[in-house]
């Protein structure tokens, strides 16, 4: 059974606790990679939490994650996508994007998204409809175009 949960809005008193989440996350895939730094962590997450659309993901009115959903002219931006790992492998993350897809599908837009090459979100993306459209050594461009 899937967790009960709800988004919230976030603001600045979210930023730290959100920023230790993302590192607790991604730390050992961005070390694979050898592109974890404790200062860029912060830039990139300080960037993204101050584009529109970043989502608390709330469950008993706790913070166990955030996902960015930013609507443009053309598509949406999918980005900070995070969840606590007592909730990985539970079916919340795949629960939350199945809305957010919902949400795309009914404003007739495709869904980018970056993702670090052979992580397991990369897997899970492209098990929900995403597609590569260009990668580097270390991540790629996946999209999910309108059904």
């Amino acid at each position: 059974m899937t967790t009960a949960w709800r988004f919230g809005a976030a603001s600045e008193a979210d930023f730290e606790p959100l920023l230790a989440l993302r590192i607790d996350v991604m730390r050992e895939h961005l070390e694979r990679v050898f592109r974890y730094d404790p200062e860029r962590a912060r830039r990139v997450f300080r960037e993204h939490f101050h584009e529109p659309g970043l989502r608390l993901i709330l469950v008993d009115g706790m913070t166990i994650g955030c996902v960015g959903f930013r609507v443009g002219a053309g598509e949406i931006k999918l980005y900070s996508f995070y969840l606590d790992r007592r909730h990985h492998n539970t079916g919340l993350g795949t629960t939350i994007l199945e809305v957010l897809l919902a949400e795309a599908d009914a404003l007739g837009l495709p869904i980018r998204l970056e993702v670090l090459n052979g992580s397991k979100a990369d897997r899970f993306y492209l098990r929900h409809g995403f597609v590569r459209l260009s990668e580097d050594a270390i991540e790629g461009t996946c999209e999910r175009p309108v059904p």
